[in-house]
């Protein structure tokens, strides 16, 4: 059974909930997060981290269930664009767009209730161009 929408402000709640709760989880893999929340004019990225030679932008998406669908359909190709704008922003600015290995993930967090949560990590989701 699905849920109703939420309005903005529970929307909003909850992204910040599923961005934190991906954010953890990358840190307990051993990544360093570089940041958080990076926006510039033409898009955001929601976390920036890194491992060794590898640099991460990660989308992260979140859904209270699957009945409007996985969470991962829910990134067009015109978010992807602007997850690409905001990251390719965000390495020229720390000067680091030619220094790492870059690549675009993806962390799906599904809410099933009562603090149980469902986590996914598509790594290599799409590529510079935005293609998946």
């Amino acid at each position: 059974m699905s849920r109703a929408p939420a309005r903005p402000s529970e929307r909003r709640a909850r992204g910040l909930a599923a961005e934190a709760r991906a954010a953890a989880w990358l840190e307990e893999q051993g990544w360093e997060i570089l940041d958080r929340n990076h926006v510039c004019r033409r898009g955001e990225v929601d976390i920036v981290a890194s491992k060794g030679d590898t640099l991460v932008f990660v989308e992260v998406r979140s859904r209270t269930g699957t009945g409007f669908g996985h969470p991962l359909e829910s990134i067009s190709f015109r978010k992807r664009r602007r997850v690409i704008a905001a990251a390719t922003d965000w390495a020229v600015r720390a000067n680091l767009l030619n220094q790492r290995f870059i690549r675009f993930d993806v962390i799906t967090v599904i809410d099933r209730g009562e603090g149980e949560d469902e986590l996914h990590w598509i790594e290599g989701a799409f590529d510079a161009e935005g293609a998946c």
